[in-house]
């Protein structure tokens, strides 16, 4: 079985910097595109940025110019750098990797989710 493993999130005062990293680990053949989401109490579960491989990266228009999202291929982790925090981005946060197994079949995973708490 794959896992997620989701750390970096906290509790800052509006305006500081968090850093959530995801670290995929198991039967993993390659990885396709990750991502991060995130779900507020009462809300849906919204797209926050994708960084698919070999393609360009895509951010919500709430977090343009804020968040930044990378990857370490070869730790098989993808990264969210949320500078400018809001109260507006307090969520949890779930990372979200399409990938190829071992087996070379091709599925969708989610971490379990990591708090993010922004004071005003």
């Amino acid at each position: 079985q794959v896992q997620l493993v989701e750390s970096g999130g906290g509790l800052v005062q509006a305006g500081n910097s968090l850093r959530l990293s995801c670290a995929a680990s198991g039967s993993i053949f390659s990885i396709n595109a990750m991502g991060w989401y995130r779900q507020a109490p009462g809300k849906q579960r919204e797209l926050v940025a994708t960084i698919p491989s070999g393609g360009s990266t895509n951010y919500a228009d709430s977090v343009k110019g804020r968040f930044t999202i990378s990857r370490d291929n070869a730790k098989n982790t993808v990264y969210l750098q949320m500078n400018g925090l809001k109260p507006e981005d307090t969520a949890v946060y779930y990372c979200n990797v399409d990938l190829r197994r071992s087996d070379h079949l091709i599925y969708h995973y989610w971490g379990q989710g990591t708090q993010v708490t922004v004071s005003s």
